[in-house]
């Protein structure tokens, strides 16, 4: 097993993600045990040391899960992750409730880390507001012990991850970002990687396969890879891919099946990150997958000064290009569409076509708002 240092710490480059736990009968709520044990014993055997779970992941019953799984084993010989659920703002005037609940539920007496779960566009100002103090409470906790080390968990955009970054300071000792080779450029996560390497903060990895597209691709698509790396798998291209980002510290997969977390404790059993014309050929890969029904829109952003709406017209494109990728259901992208005032939303697009006339690349951007609309009403 590969480690990084954190602050004198020697975490598994691996990180076992515990939001996609086996079930039982398709019921998320109702997790299998004894395969999902199964699963962490075998990451533990092999060196996995950083476990990661949440609030409500799996219907609140991840948390009892792999507090059971663990309690065999020396406390000091993992790290425990949870995270506090504020992006419910009904869960804001509950605060210290929620942690005493998390401690129970995982039969600990503290978290080796600790998040605000999910700061992006609709949340930051609950997770800011000081008449419920957040983040002075996690402060206060840190300082009893009963939190170690404190982060926070990312989905907004670049101006949410700066401004949270701002409020924290010294608090936020590391973030948490979806980074793969596809949203790289879709979620824009190379400039949040950036920003998070200025301000000397280390990056912990979510959605690193997102979903799992990433380690089932078409076949071109794992035959262009092929060629550079004929014994590498899809999902350990994605894995080789984080390896050489710079900052990043673990990198969480949430592991179904016993198979999964084989084949990934094989890949993080040695260190071999992308060389740069493999790094390029992973990103090529990751445009191409997005690119099929997305809009190739270069952000020039001459549109936007021609826009009667003032609509920020390229990220407006980047959500669509990023909700015909994920698919329906997309709530990273939903959630940042209702966050939005209405009048900045695609449906104020009064189709005027005065940004389509001045494209560089003649995108069709006024029928793309409009069904960009279409899509999600059919989600409310």
């Amino acid at each position: 097993m590969i480690y990084r240092d954190f602050k004198g710490l020697k975490l598994s480059g691996l990180g076992l993600g515990c939001m996609r736990l086996p079930v039982l009968d398709g019921d998320e709520t109702r997790v299998d045990f004894a395969r999902a044990e199964q699963i962490i014993d075998y990451a533990y055997a092999h060196g996995v040391n950083y476990f990661d779970t949440a609030y409500a992941y799996h219907g609140g019953n991840s948390e009892a899960v792999i507090g059971r799984a663990l309690a065999k084993y020396p406390r000091e010989s993992f790290f425990l992750a949870d995270k506090f659920p504020g992006y419910d703002r009904g869960n804001l005037g509950r605060i210290d409730e929620i942690f005493n609940e998390q401690l129970r539920r995982c039969g600990v007496d503290y978290f080796d880390f600790y998040l605000c779960h999910n700061v992006y566009e609709p949340d930051i100002d609950g997770y800011l507001a000081p008449e419920y103090g957040l983040l002075d409470y996690l402060a206060e906790q840190k300082r009893a012990g009963r939190i170690r080390h404190l982060g926070f968990s990312c989905h907004g955009a670049l101006p949410v991850l700066e401004r949270f970054l701002d409020a924290g300071g010294d608090r936020l000792e590391f973030c948490q970002i979806q980074l793969n080779y596809v949203d790289w450029s879709l979620q824009r996560a190379e400039e949040k990687v950036k920003l998070l390497n200025s301000r000397g903060v280390p990056v912990w990895v979510m959605e690193p396969v997102r979903g799992g597209k990433l380690a089932s691709l078409p076949e071109a698509a794992r035959a262009k890879l092929a060629a550079l790396r004929p014994e590498e798998s899809p999902a350990g291209w994605a894995f080789r891919f984080l390896q050489g980002v710079s900052g990043v510290t673990v990198v969480l997969s949430g592991m179904s099946t016993l198979e999964q977390v084989e084949e990934n404790v094989r890949t993080w059993s040695e260190d071999k990150p992308l060389d740069e014309a493999e790094f390029e050929a992973a990103l090529g890969v990751g445009r191409g997958l997005f690119t099929e029904g997305a809009l190739p829109c270069t952000a020039c952003r001459y549109c936007v000064s021609r826009c009667p709406q003032g609509l920020d017209i390229p990220e407006l494109l980047r959500l669509y290009n990023d909700y015909v990728f994920s698919g329906p259901r997309a709530y990273h992208v939903i959630n940042v569409i209702e966050a939005m005032p209405e009048e900045k939303r695609p449906a104020a697009c009064i189709a005027c076509g005065s940004c389509a006339a001045v494209c560089p690349q003649q995108l069709p951007i006024p029928e793309t708002f409009a069904k960009f609309t279409e899509l999600l009403a059919k989600e409310e």
